[in-house]
């Protein structure tokens, strides 16, 4: 995935804002809270989001991924993708959506509501 093909996959989710901070960085956020990051990683990009904690389990000694630096340090669930094999772009962008997803679910119903956000039916 292209940095400008990121750019435009997460400018696709409801309310979200962006960002470009931390030495150059995209940052893509929800309601202010970070779902994902296109970063610097060895001279190329690198691509960071939230994940369960199975998925980080399953995804932090992939090659080409890896514990997000700094977040994952902090005891969070991030991944990053930095290298080759790592995700290819559908996987890439599933987890980006599902990051969204996780972030989202963490707003109260009415922040949700306020922003259109869809709120999955729990029938």
């Amino acid at each position: 995935m292209t940095r400008d093909g990121f750019n435009r996959f997460c400018a696709g989710f409801p309310a979200t804002s962006h960002v470009v901070q931390w030495g150059n960085a995209d940052v893509w956020k929800v309601a202010d809270k970070v779902f994902a990051i296109c970063g610097w990683a060895d001279e190329r990009d690198a691509f960071t989001f939230k994940v369960s904690k199975l998925a980080f389990e399953v995804l932090r000694d992939q090659p080409g991924l890896r514990p997000a630096p700094y977040l994952a340090s902090r005891g969070m669930s991030w991944i990053q993708h930095y290298d080759a094999p790592g995700l290819s772009d559908p996987e890439l962008c599933q987890h980006i959506a599902a990051s969204y997803d996780l972030v989202a679910a963490g707003l109260s119903l009415k922040k949700r509501r306020d922003l259109g956000i869809p709120i999955p039916n729990r029938t």
